[in-house]
């Protein structure tokens, strides 16, 4: 498989490289940590102007008709940054899921503003009890009148403190397991009977815990057909972990080589710690794993909007493990080789650490992504 950019995307590569270099360095994003939101809308609407929020949105909606991968390439120079804007909930989340199944009256009310960069998005599907079943659903929707009103409680909903509309996994028929009777419905953030508790995460980002007290939604907020959703669901999900995999793999890279830099810098008993050979074998396992997960992350960001649905779900849990495993031993070895104040706030290092680990557990930790892989066709009889 040829893994060399195109000219076009190299161009988009430099272009989010530069941005992120001058516009949000890591500076930018502690000094965000805290406020109450958590990112800025000036600077979404900058991201917005570069064109990114409607990178992979088809020509015929208003996008620039690109693919995930051009996507993942801007997520991967923005993990190198910690830019904190909601990209992966508005746009590969929220923004995909209305790109697949708004009308025309939809897309305008909701996605259009989105990619213009004058509101945010969110995609709320998780529940407490759930943890990544998807069909697990207890919120439900029950007719009235003409509309619906809403009743349930969803957590972890990355920019669902910020979000000016919010789709919402409510169930419409069917028992709490069952994979028929999920419907999605587009939710006001500030809609009557919505409570928004904001959630200030382990890296510095935020996220919210939603409930939802008879929360009345008008029938047009009902995004494709009623209790057909469920592989709408599992196709935005899969999406998100694709996107965590694009922007994991930055935050591994810039740990790698913020680890070179400082071995070659760092000088123990008059020489440079990096000329020590035991040091030198550790930095190029790491090298090795960053290598295995750029390229796994590269074919799930290929096969993420495939029609075979058995291979792309191969893909993207094998992306998601890699993700894992190979981060962790970049995350570990890097902490290892800056010693103790690799951890500490002070730190940069320490920054990409909880932010690598954070987007490790988001859409399915290695664990489930492993049990995923063994369930799919051919792998039935793997233990």
């Amino acid at each position: 498989m040829n893994f060399d950019l195109t000219e076009e995307q190299q161009m988009i590569v430099d272009q989010a490289a530069k941005f992120v270099a001058n516009e949000s360095p890591v500076d930018r994003f502690r000094k965000l940590r805290e406020t109450e939101q958590g990112w800025e809308p000036a600077m979404w609407a900058k991201m917005a102007e570069q064109g990114w929020l409607a990178i992979a949105v088809p020509e015929e909606q208003g996008g620039f008709g690109g693919t995930f991968l051009d996507m993942a390439l801007i997520l991967e120079q923005l993990g190198r940054g910690l830019v904190a804007e909601p990209i992966i909930a508005s746009a590969v989340l929220a923004g995909g899921i209305l790109s697949d199944l708004g009308t025309e009256a939809q897309r305008e009310a909701f996605l259009d503003p989105m990619i213009e960069g004058s509101t945010s998005l969110a995609f709320a599907y998780a529940e407490a009890q759930s943890r990544y079943a998807l069909a697990d659903c207890k919120t439900t929707a029950t007719k009235d009148g003409d509309g619906y009103k809403l009743n349930g409680e969803k957590v972890w909903v990355l920019n669902g403190h910020a979000a000016d509309q919010i789709i919402v996994v409510a169930r419409t028929a069917g028992g709490q397991f069952d994979d028929e009777g999920l419907s999605l419905f587009v939710v006001d953030g500030d809609a009557a009977g919505l409570e928004r508790v904001r959630v200030n995460q382990m890296d510095g980002q935020r996220s919210a815990i939603l409930r939802f007290t008879d929360v009345a939604v008008a029938a047009d907020r009902l995004l494709g057909r009623e209790g057909e959703a469920r592989a709408t669901i599992e196709l935005a999900v899969d999406r998100g972990a694709a996107a965590a995999c694009a922007e994991g793999f930055g935050c591994a890279q810039e740990l790698f080589e913020r680890t070179v830099a400082y071995l070659k810098e760092r000088e123990q008993f008059g020489v440079p710690i990096g000329s020590f050979q035991a040091l030198q074998h550790k930095v190029v396992d790491m090298y090795a794993e960053l290598e295995l997960l750029r390229s796994a992350l590269i074919l799930s960001s290929v096969q993420v909007d495939i029609e075979d649905e058995e291979t792309r779900k191969a893909e993207i849990s094998a992306a998601k493990l890699q993700l894992t495993d190979s981060g962790w031993f970049i995350q570990e070895n890097a902490i290892q080789l800056f010693g103790g104040i690799g951890v500490t706030d002070e730190q940069d290092e320490g920054l990409f650490f909880k932010r690598l680990r954070c987007l490790q557990g988001l859409f399915g930790d290695g664990d489930w992504h492993v049990d995923r892989f063994q369930s799919l066709k051919g792998f039935d009889a793997v233990d």
